[in-house]
């Protein structure tokens, strides 16, 4: 099919775009305006929850439940999943008194929704409904209602779940933004249920879990001759090595940069010691920050090494920007 773009950049299927997205966003906007008592009486239901919010839906409904279960179970509110087919014939069995089930459904009359209403009571299990119809059955039978109705589908046939599971979605994310906030759940947290993923690595990371240590810790004492020093760097290869004094303190770092320098300054090396030539006392670090702190140190100060030191000043460690994105941290 070819599609025609007007002198002015315009498209029939841009227009339509625009038009889905302008009524999407209407249909969010709108739910502002109808947030009530029900939100407050659904947040406290989740909150007094010992168990896990059990989160079901059908169709398309189905689908925006089961990421609103995977968004509340992210941010601190244990959630779950459950087909309400299935919970009918058997998985009803995941369901106990402790928990409290959210049921999306935009009509509010899904017949494999409703059909579980009667176990829930008999259960006394808590019911958070979310509808496009606050008389609906679903809503009438729920002890908190969220109404996600909306005025029409982007849909032109005002037929295709569009606007409606749009609406239901940032719903859900509302809900689990207010439980997050209202638990204090920190970033750290959030890391704790993502430990696979950039950010867990970034929050959850810390220098003393990437450095180098033991053998692999490059170090020279004062005093060595130059010649010493360019050895350790090679051994070790990470680009610079300490420089430690009598105590084990760290005294200063020589680096491939100091190198470079050293060359420029001094036609016979043969005579230097490491003393003459290295960095005091050199850019330093301890185990227990962040790993993504560490990044941060090393870009502002344009250095690719860092020397990881304890209480006492004693180096323990070598940290390499290698290590950094081997990880996954950067």
């Amino acid at each position: 099919m070819t599609t025609h773009t007007d002198p002015t950049g315009n498209s029939p299927l841009r227009d339509s775009a625009r038009r889905t997205l302008q009524l999407e966003q209407q249909a969010i906007a709108a739910l502002i305006e109808r947030l009530d008592e029900g939100f407050d009486r659904a947040c406290s239901l989740i909150l007094a929850c010992p168990g896990r919010v059990v989160v079901t839906g059908m169709g398309k409904s189905g689908h925006v439940a089961g990421k609103i279960a995977a968004t509340l179970a992210s941010t601190g509110t244990p959630a779950f999943f459950v087909h309400p087919g299935e919970a009918s014939h058997g998985d009803l069995g995941m369901i106990t008194p402790g928990d409290v089930v959210l049921a999306l459904s935009n009509s509010g009359e899904t017949a494999e929704v409703t059909a579980l209403l009667p176990l829930l009571k008999r259960m006394g299990t808590p019911l958070i409904s979310m509808t496009g119809r606050p008389g609906s059955t679903l809503a009438r039978h729920a002890e908190a209602h969220l109404d996600a109705g909306v005025e029409r589908e982007a849909c032109p046939l005002d037929l295709a779940p569009t606007s409606s599971t749009t609406a239901s979605l940032a719903l859900g994310d509302a809900l689990a933004v207010a439980l997050l906030e209202s638990r204090g759940f920190t970033a750290e947290d959030f890391a704790r249920s993502h430990p696979g993923g950039s950010l867990g690595k970034r929050l959850l990371l810390r220098v003393g879990d990437l450095m180098h240590q033991g053998s692999r810790l490059p170090s020279v004492p004062l005093g060595s001759p130059l010649r010493d020093a360019l050895l350790e760097i090679t051994r070790q290869g990470l680009g610079f090595t300490c420089v430690v004094d009598g105590d084990g303190r760290l005294a200063g770092v020589y680096t491939d940069g100091d190198l470079r320098r050293t060359l420029d300054q001094h036609s016979d090396l043969s005579d230097l010691t490491v003393d003459d030539v290295m960095t005091r006392p050199g850019k330093r670090i301890t185990a227990d920050i962040l790993a993504a702190e560490a990044v941060r140190i090393m870009e502002d100060n344009r250095i690719t090494a860092l020397a990881v030191v304890d209480d006492a000043g004693r180096p323990v460690g070598a940290l390499h920007m290698h290590d950094l994105l081997a990880s996954g941290v950067i």
